[in-house]
């Protein structure tokens, strides 16, 4: 890496901006086609520490939207292409890859990573990891019933909500989360954690307004137009917040 290789990031932000963001920890969970692109987006602004997780492989049908996915990467798992490509833009950053799936069952292997991280960025797919990730970032103690180790405040949290069924990049905003409206995703969380009690978490989500497609059969068609927006307006969320800190 060159002084060149930053210049740009650090004449936008500022120095002090630019020196928060190079210590920033940011944790990844899911670098699918939202996660890669928002992986690499911060990688490229400044930040030279990221965790990336996910317990997938590449797949045939990944190379359409995800960054990791070309053909001579098939089979291998996700998050150590990612690591080995972004290594390869970036040499001196530390990139810790985790292939392995956050869920309610296995998240008390994940209390050094809250320990230790600044910003979640959170691209999971599944709706009941999903809802416990929200909460856990929401509450140092988790729903297991665990006390978190000992950090306040807990790490800062960015969502993504659908992406699929999509096509229209210029619809996509930002909300908190307990005002989202027209997203599926959206409002299958908020029922699960109106029918368990849960106050609604209020961080901030990427969610697009417009309608999703209907399809034939189960499979939900995306476009990495679409998922590379979600995953860059989730990494301007990041830089904006270290941005505007004082």
């Amino acid at each position: 890496m060159t002084e060149e290789t930053f210049e740009r990031s650090r004449a936008l932000l500022g120095n002090d901006a630019f020196a928060r963001l190079n210590v920033l920890h940011v944790a990844v969970f899911g670098v699918g086609g939202v996660g890669s692109w928002c992986a690499e987006a911060l990688l490229r602004t400044g930040v030279r520490r990221l965790t990336l997780i996910d317990d997938d492989d590449v797949a045939p049908s990944n190379i359409n939207r995800q960054r990791q996915a070309r053909p001579d990467t098939i089979g291998r798992p996700k998050v150590e292409v990612l690591r080995d490509q972004l290594l390869e833009i970036v040499p001196d950053t530390q990139i810790t890859a985790r292939a392995e799936r956050y869920t309610p069952q296995n998240a008390a292997a994940f209390d050094d990573l809250f320990a230790e991280a600044d910003i979640i960025i959170d691209a999971i797919d599944s709706v009941e990891s999903k809802a416990h990730l929200m909460r856990r970032c929401a509450d140092p103690v988790t729903s297991v019933g665990r006390a978190a180790p000992a950090r306040r405040p807990p790490p800062l949290l960015f969502s993504s909500l659908g992406a699929a069924l999509r096509t229209d990049p210029t619809c996509i905003r930002v909300a908190p989360f307990h005002k989202v409206a027209g997203d599926g995703l959206a409002r299958a969380l908020r029922n699960r954690f109106r029918k368990d009690g849960i106050t609604l978490p209020r961080h901030l989500c990427v969610y697009s307004e417009e309608p999703p497609k209907k399809l034939d059969g189960t499979l939900k068609g995306s476009i990495m137009p679409v998922t590379c927006a979600f995953g860059m307006t989730l990494a301007s969320l990041v830089i904006k917040q270290i941005a505007n800190m004082t």
